[in-house]
């Protein structure tokens, strides 16, 4: 029975070799302009206000640069909004938050201003029934991957995904207790995301495998709406032992 346990084993570095790498080394992140796409919904404007309340410099993006602008008045803190090519030029690293009905549409049209960023997506494929929301299967396997298709020349990773737009936009709400499952093909891209968490107060970045796992780390927040609805909450995730 194959179980979370079962890992590679590793031996001990040769003499002569430096030691493993420290999982929790991050690199300062602090510098670095984040673009948000989709930063006029709530998810968005949830991410944009509590990075840039961390000091990070935060541009939002919209398709009308107008509006774009007026979300970043309304949040204050030094954020700026423009038109989505606008604010992908301009940023070092882009959060996807864009609704998953716009995702690969919004994509295509910004292959060349996200050439070469850092892309962080956090769109999560669900429907709604009466019975409640459901995980989709994109034909790409997650929205991740097919951000990945999309941009070939970016350096895709996905995060960020089971965050509360209640609690992410609560000026009343000085930390938020929660994990961020980081997935990504470099270990550079993914330190830098959990970096990035890590600067938002009470959250913490961790590495949880590839793209190719993107699709039950988006598929699980259709069992967390199901728990907030259940017990009225706001329900995030924390990885134990780690």
């Amino acid at each position: 029975m194959t179980t979370p346990d079962d890992v590679t084993t590793r031996t001990a570095p040769a003499a002569g070799k430096p030691a493993p790498r420290d999982p929790w080394d991050l690199p300062d992140v602090s510098g670095l302009v984040v673009g948000v796409l989709g930063g006029t919904g709530d998810q968005g404007r949830g991410l944009a206000y509590r990075l840039a309340k961390a000091g990070q410099q935060v541009i939002i993006g919209s398709r009308a640069a107008e509006r774009a602008r007026t979300a970043a008045e309304e949040l204050g803190l030094g954020i700026e909004g423009a038109e989505n090519a606008e604010c992908a030029r301009r940023s070092d690293v882009v959060i996807i938050a864009v609704p998953w009905e716009g995702h690969a549409k919004t994509l295509e049209a910004l292959r060349e201003p996200l050439a070469g960023k850092l892309v962080i997506d956090c769109v999560n494929p669900l429907g709604f029934d009466k019975k409640g929301a459901y995980a989709l299967k994109p034909a790409e396997g997650s929205a991740a991957e097919q951000a990945a298709g999309l941009l070939p020349e970016s350096r895709v990773t996905a995060a960020f995904h089971h965050l509360s737009a209640v609690l992410l936009q609560d000026p009343q709400v000085e930390q938020i207790d929660t994990d961020v499952m980081v997935l990504g093909e470099s270990r550079a891209d993914t330190d830098l995301v959990q970096a990035l968490a890590a600067r938002i107060p009470g959250m913490r970045g961790v590495f949880a495998g590839r793209l190719r796992n993107a699709h039950q780390v988006e598929s699980l927040v259709a069992n967390l709406i199901s728990v907030n609805r259940r017990y009225k909450a706001h329900a995030g995730l924390r990885v134990t032992d780690v």
